[in-house]
């Protein structure tokens, strides 16, 4: 993730604030530069609870989940964005000790296009934010699934190019984006998990649509949703940009690349810039607009067309 701005004040751990009539967020203990304060876990209702992403494997996590309930309230849904380590784990726990179910799109490798498939077959592993390989849920959300409780009513919206089985949740003008989309950073994409072709795709789905306000999966609210996701999209498009123009002075892998472009990143840092221009690679093949020497591969050599 690359920050835009300077991100927002921390909260404290373990704490439901209240963001709005019926939502509330807690953050979960687990700081870093790739989840910033933590994982935001949403809890949504006044007698059925939602919890939407119950967030990494952290005792002391389930239990704030657990103490915020109010007398009449029970968790009914547990709902998860994705199957990222700091997102999925804590569902089936939250599941034992509740009995809701866990729904999502899928299981860790759902909704992976048919080219990152291929590429995690010939041994590219992915990186950057741990899979939550064991996840399963209890019951599947197709693209377009309604679920309900009392008082509130959830819209489920496949949206890959973070992670294959990525969902956002629309309630009413309201999206909870999970690691879509973000006000402080911008999500990694990284293949075989990361698919930067369904990334667009997705943003450019959810541009069409007028929300009045984000809650992502890290961060503070996007009060500014149609700005913040056209600059997503327009960031995006100036790597590309950057990318074909080093590829017209002369062919390069990914890694090559990344050095030419990103110079001012620390040494550190390159593999993970590596991996974004192999994200960018891959997209540019599948629209004819690059090709490899030989193989789809980020040790390749590709050459613009």
């Amino acid at each position: 993730m690359t920050a835009q701005d300077h991100p927002p004040e921390s909260p404290p751990p373990g704490k439901a604030v209240a963001l709005g009539p019926g939502l509330r967020r807690i953050v979960a203990p687990n700081p870093s530069a790739m989840t910033l304060w933590g994982t935001n876990t949403y809890l949504l209702g006044d007698r059925d609870i939602a919890v939407i992403d119950p967030g990494p494997d952290r005792p002391a996590h389930l239990r704030a989940i657990l103490d915020a309930l109010a007398p009449g309230q029970r968790i009914t849904h547990i709902l998860v964005t994705h199957a990222h380590l700091d997102h999925s784990p804590y569902a089936r726990q939250l599941a034992a000790a509740t009995g809701a179910p866990v729904m999502a799109y899928g299981a860790a490798k759902a909704g992976r296009s048919a080219v990152m498939e291929r590429l995690a077959e010939e041994g590219l592993a992915g990186g950057g934010e741990g899979v939550d390989a064991g996840f399963a849920p209890d019951l599947t959300l197709a693209d377009g699934a309604i679920v309900e409780g009392a008082g509130w009513r959830l819209e489920a919206l496949h949206t890959p190019g973070h992670f294959g089985n990525h969902l956002c949740f629309a309630w009413g003008d309201t999206l909870f984006t999970g690691d879509l989309v973000m006000g402080w950073a911008t999500s990694l994409v990284s293949p075989p998990d990361g698919d930067l072709t369904d990334f667009m795709a997705s943003c450019e789905r959810l541009a069409r649509r007028d929300w009045a306000v984000l809650h992502p999966g890290h961060g503070a609210p996007v009060t500014e949703p149609r700005a913040r996701i056209d600059w997503l999209i327009a960031h995006r498009r100036s790597r590309e940009a950057q990318i074909l123009a080093a590829l017209a002075e002369a062919p390069g892998s990914a890694e090559g690349l990344a050095r030419r472009i990103y110079v001012e990143t620390p040494p550190a840092l390159l593999p993970a810039a590596a991996r974004n221009v192999f994200a960018h690679l891959v997209d540019l093949t599948g629209r004819g607009a690059v090709r490899p020497e030989r193989t789809l591969a980020a040790k390749d050599i590709f050459h613009a067309l």
